[in-house]
């Protein structure tokens, strides 16, 4: 009897790495994960966390290596089409607009991805059912947060790529990131958070960089200083 294949990571960093302005900021990264997983990349500022985490949304390219989507290459143009529409991103820029109420700001990104009555359920979850009908400009920065991670549950694309997802959060905030992600995962969902604070997620992977690597000499820099040595 033939033994079946393991299946697939859903993504793979293969020999992943990163070079910006001559330096060195990733180099032979792997990974694999699999559907309901979690991966927390960890590191001191400036090893490369969010540059991973860009790596993965497709803003920016590997200058190695590759990032496998069911075995695909996403910087192929056809493949990265259908990828993005899997992904659900998170980071320090909120995309909130000031002049909208809180219900207006999940309400624009649910029609947007033409779906309907997810908004007002995430926005009870995450603690602005109160807040729903008020201009977001009021909301506190812990609020606002809340209100990001309410757009992810509306939402709903399986893989969550978070840069700093806890950043302006208080315990509540927290306890509640923590209990979306175990839900998203148990449903099979895939969870990357780049983070330098703690964050409670059962059995995941933890990816640590290590400090960037010292900037390459460039010509420019040895014309500089009179020459090599």
């Amino acid at each position: 009897m033939a033994r079946r294949k393991p299946p697939l990571p859903r993504l793979l960093l293969d020999n992943v790495s990163c070079m910006r302005n001559a330096q060195q900021i990733l180099r032979n990264v792997n990974a694999s994960i699999h559907d309901g997983a979690g991966l927390v990349l960890s590191g001191t500022n400036g090893s490369g966390k969010s540059t991973l985490l860009r790596m993965l949304a497709g803003f920016n390219r590997p200058t190695a290596g590759q990032v496998l989507w069911n075995g695909h290459d996403i910087t192929d143009s056809g493949v990265f089409h259908q990828y993005k529409l899997q992904l659900n991103w998170l980071s320090l820029k909120d995309a909130i607009k000031d002049k909208f109420t809180v219900l207006d700001n999940v309400l624009w990104y649910e029609l947007l991805e033409g779906k309907q009555g997810n908004s007002m359920a995430a926005i009870e979850l995450m603690g602005l059912g109160k807040l729903a009908k008020e201009k977001s400009r009021m909301l506190s920065m812990g609020q606002r947060k809340r209100l990001q991670l309410a757009r992810l549950l509306a939402i709903d694309r399986p893989i969550w790529l978070l840069d700093e997802p806890s950043v302006a959060l208080d315990v509540e905030g927290t306890k509640l990131l923590e209990y979306i992600i175990h839900e998203h995962r148990k449903k099979g969902g895939i969870v990357i958070v780049a983070t330098h604070l703690p964050i409670a997620m059962e059995d995941a992977m933890v990816l640590r960089l290590p400090p960037r690597f010292p900037r390459l000499m460039t010509f420019v820099d040895m014309l500089d200083r009179g020459g090599p040595d």
